[in-house]
């Protein structure tokens, strides 16, 4: 059974930096297209950063040039390093594979104030 789990959430003033983890569980992520999601409140839930198999990155063009996708295949884990935040990156945030599982993580909420 798959399972993610995303950690490393928290408030942040604009300009700081977080960096997301992704522990994934019953699913090998070197082995899929992954990706990184957000949601806002009273949006729908958007793609931001994908990773292919072969450790090809893209990103939205809202968060090109400030965040990074990386993995670490040994661990099963993948991260999102966000820099110079900016408060309309406030969202829950998630990992998933791309295209994505049925099944979703509990997220982790980034709180960027102003």
């Amino acid at each position: 059974q798959v399972q993610l789990v995303e950690s490393g959430g928290g408030l942040v003033q604009a300009g700081g930096s977080l960096r997301l983890s992704c522990a994934a569980s019953g699913y090998i992520i070197r082995l899929t297209s992954m990706g990184w999601y957000r949601q806002a409140p009273g949006k729908q839930r958007e793609l931001v950063a994908t990773i292919t198999i072969g450790g090809t990155t893209n990103y939205a063009d809202s968060v090109k040039g400030r965040f990074t996708f990386s993995r670490d295949n040994a661990k099963n884990r993948a991260y999102l390093q966000m820099n110079s935040l900016k408060p309309e990156d406030t969202a829950v945030y998630y990992c998933n594979r791309n295209p994505p599982f049925e099944v979703w993580g509990q997220g982790t909420l980034v709180t960027v104030s102003s």
